[in-house]
């Protein structure tokens, strides 16, 4: 039998499209940023095979996360600062060498295309859009508000089933907007394609089928939605905000 033929959806899937090894000479975990940070020394230690679908990286701020979600983008060949593989726009490079670091391996037939998405610099990002328009229509982006932009980023630009970089894009999403970014994330899954997120949103941490890895001084590790850190933080402060709130303000 097929592994990779999904008798629910009558179509195959692709194999993994991603896999990520220590490039030759990549430093040890040492002193140096970031190879100093727990997780990313597990990865330039280990590698990391990345799950079918989509995966979750979920931890506190400085844990990680969002370091190695842009050192694997711009490893894959998506530019540092958002965009797909043909996005050669740059304001202020402040990535980090992680990506230098890095080996990417695709599985065969493996889609090439692929998307970075983070908050921080979409702004600049849709002004490279409108500099260097496509072929076709364009949504006018610096129009709309910045929620409204990132789901016209998610119309047309996640439409195809590669491998997809998200940096913590629940920023500036509602809730429901949420929702529609999970629908979107499934739908790519269904399709073959593969994400990697980093979140601190319990709510996009909860797509059904995700793998989560937590992230922290411990490196990374599986972990279960009900078991993180994150939904027992939120569910405690939504149960008694003012049990928090008190010690803050008193």
């Amino acid at each position: 039998m097929d592994p990779f033929w999904d008798p629910r959806s009558r179509r195959r899937r692709q194999q993994p499209v991603v896999a990520v090894h220590p490039a030759d000479g990549a430093p040890a975990a040492d002193r140096t940023w970031p190879a100093s940070i727990p997780a990313v020394a597990q990865v330039l230690r280990e590698g990391i095979d990345l799950d079918p679908g989509v995966t979750f990286l979920v931890g506190e701020n400085g844990s990680g996360k969002s370091t190695l979600v842009e050192g694997i983008a711009v490893a894959y060949g998506l530019s540092p600062e958002g965009g797909s593989r043909q996005a050669r726009h740059s304001t202020r490079p402040t990535e980090s060498p992680l990506s230098e670091w890095l080996r990417i391996q695709r599985g065969v037939g493996a889609n090439r295309w692929g998307f970075f998405l983070r908050a921080e610099t979409m702004h600049s990002f849709y002004t490279y859009l409108e500099e260097n328009p496509s072929t076709g229509p364009e949504p006018l982006f610096h129009e709309m508000s910045h929620g409204e932009s990132f789901l016209a980023v998610l119309e047309t630009r996640f439409d195809d089933p590669g491998f997809y970089c998200l940096d913590e894009p629940e920023a500036a999403l509602s809730f429901s907007s949420t929702l529609s970014l999970i629908a979107v994330l499934r739908r790519i899954a269904d399709e073959g394609g593969q994400v990697l997120c980093a979140t601190h949103s319990p709510v996009l941490a909860a797509l059904p089928g995700a793998t989560i890895l937590e992230v922290g001084e411990w490196g990374l590790r599986p972990a279960v939605w009900e078991d993180l850190e994150l939904v027992r933080h939120w569910r405690s402060f939504l149960d008694d905000p003012a049990r928090y709130t008190r010690h803050l303000l008193d």
